[in-house]
């Protein structure tokens, strides 16, 4: 606080509303009122710590339409592939290396970029990246030279970041107990953004060139750069005391010294593989007998997949009610039901598909919600790189989905790949059980803290014993951390 700032508080001691007009000034003075120096924050969107923004709905879908129309970056070149090839007048085998260089970039945005969101202003951070990722979209779109292509790609995949950075933002914004409705919306739009980016690829390349395909990918993130400008809050940066390979050695930390980072890295790698395997063996099975379905038929069984993404918000307020670990068991336990389903008639009746298709998604998209709301609540100022550990296992389990749910498919059937798949979900429920709903944060299992369901009666009896002044030690599964938009303490 400035000298003067300091002068006119002792004028005005006696009077509260002074004082608060004073701290709300000085506030003001300090807090940036530009991004990057440059560009004029709205102001109701600066930083007042006396005055917090409001996260409504309106700024919660707007963080999941940012990330529907981000990640989709990653997916359009896979029905494009063909076109690709006739275009730039090369083999199949050369534009192959276009979606590996896509998810490479991607691999190397979450390790290195989205641990900023932990140490600088996220607003900036997001209007960089999407800034960035629309510039380089428009030189995808112009170029006629492979090489160009894929090194543009590989580019576009490491900046395509920005939901990393807004999970965690959702998380601080929201209160805790609509955290997990918060995360779910954002987790919405990006499962989204994954089943819609191949959709619209596959239609619009199917009647027109694949630019266009582009250019309207130019026009969405254009769109998303003027919301983030016009509705996204300014924060200040967190750990300011820390650098940045500081931050990239603590993010490694987290992954091998905190039980509940493991547990759920090992259930989210476990998960993920069977969520992956089951999508990319589809085409496969309804290729093929009994059903020689077409590749238009096959690809409306992504509507239903979409359906199941939509539910997701809904399940997302009923995970609020719970205990998070509750929320997981029960998710998890619904997959274990669904692919049960496809082990026992996948391959028989097409109705035990359809089942599987929705039970696993809307299961999947739970479970992934409950996992990150336990999770994020370990850390207020480590929520971008524990969310970055949550994603790479994500990622880890995707590519072991792929190769060896396709391996076992084509060697052995589509019941052997079901079972293993059923015997990686039951693995998941194993893993979980290690360790009970209010397991002390630093105890590998056990189930010290009881079982109580009910996150209404949890958090309560945090406020009663806070309120008595007892020491209480934070609780992962609690979620009891004050979030930033009660002012919280940077």
């Amino acid at each position: 606080m400035s000298p003067s700032s300091t002068e006119k508080l002792g004028a005005h001691c006696e009077s509260p509303e002074a004082i608060a007009e004073t701290i709300a000034a000085s506030a003001e003075e300090s807090w940036p009122t530009k991004d990057f120096g440059l560009i004029p924050i709205p102001k109701r969107l600066q930083y007042n710590p006396i005055k917090p923004f409001h996260f409504g709905i309106l700024l919660n879908v707007s963080f999941g339409f940012a990330s529907t129309f981000i990640v989709a970056n990653l997916y359009y070149c896979q029905p494009l592939l063909i076109e690709f090839s006739k275009s730039f007048d090369v083999t199949y085998e050369e534009v192959s290396r276009i979606p590996t260089l896509v998810q490479a970039g991607y691999l190397v945005g979450l390790l290195l970029i989205s641990p900023l969101g932990d140490l600088v202003r996220r607003r900036q951070l997001v209007l960089l990246l999407v800034a960035t990722s629309t510039t380089l979209t428009i030189g995808l779109t112009v170029t006629t030279n492979v090489r160009i292509f894929e090194a543009l790609s590989f580019l576009i995949g490491v900046v395509t970041v920005t939901p990393q950075i807004l999970m965690p933002l959702a998380a601080d914004l929201a209160p805790p107990e609509r955290r997990a409705s918060a995360l779910s919306v954002v987790l919405s739009g990006l499962m989204l953004g994954v089943l819609i980016a191949r959709v619209l690829a596959g239609v619009i390349g199917n009647f027109t060139t694949w630019r266009v395909v582009y250019y309207m990918s130019i026009g969405v993130q254009s769109l998303v750069l003027i919301g983030a400008y016009l509705m996204l809050p300014d924060y200040p940066s967190k750990n300011r005391d820390l650098t940045y390979f500081q931050i990239l050695f603590s993010m490694a930390k987290y992954a091998v010294t905190e039980p509940l980072v493991i547990q759920v890295a090992m259930i989210n790698i476990a998960s993920s593989a069977c969520f992956t395997s089951f999508w990319v063996t589809l085409t496969f099975l309804l290729g093929g007998q009994p059903y020689y379905y077409s590749t238009l038929i096959i690809g409306l069984f992504g509507l239903v997949g979409m359906l199941g993404v939509l539910i997701g918000p809904f399940a997302g307020r009923l995970i609020d009610r719970l205990v998070p670990w509750y929320a997981t068991l029960i998710a998890t336990g619904l997959l274990l039901v669904s692919q049960a389903v496809q082990t026992a008639a996948g391959g028989i009746n097409v109705a035990a598909v359809v089942i599987a298709c929705f039970g696993l998604d809307v299961a999947r998209q739970s479970q992934q919600v409950s996992m990150t709301t336990r999770v994020l609540s370990i850390s207020s100022a480590a929520r971008a790189r524990l969310n970055a550990i949550l994603i790479l296992s994500l990622f880890i389990g995707q590519v072991m989905g792929t190769s060896v749910g396709t391996q076992v498919f084509v060697q052995h059937g589509w019941r052997a790949c079901s079972l293993l798949m059923l015997a990686l979900q039951a693995f998941q429920i194993l893993v979980l059980l290690l360790r009970g709903p209010h397991c002390p944060r630093h105890r590998w299992f056990g189930y010290e803290g009881g079982l109580e369901a009910r996150q209404r009666v949890v958090l309560d009896k945090e406020k009663t014993r806070s309120g008595e002044g007892g020491k209480v030690e934070h609780d992962p599964e609690a979620q009891i951390e004050a979030p930033m938009q009660n002012g919280e303490s940077l």
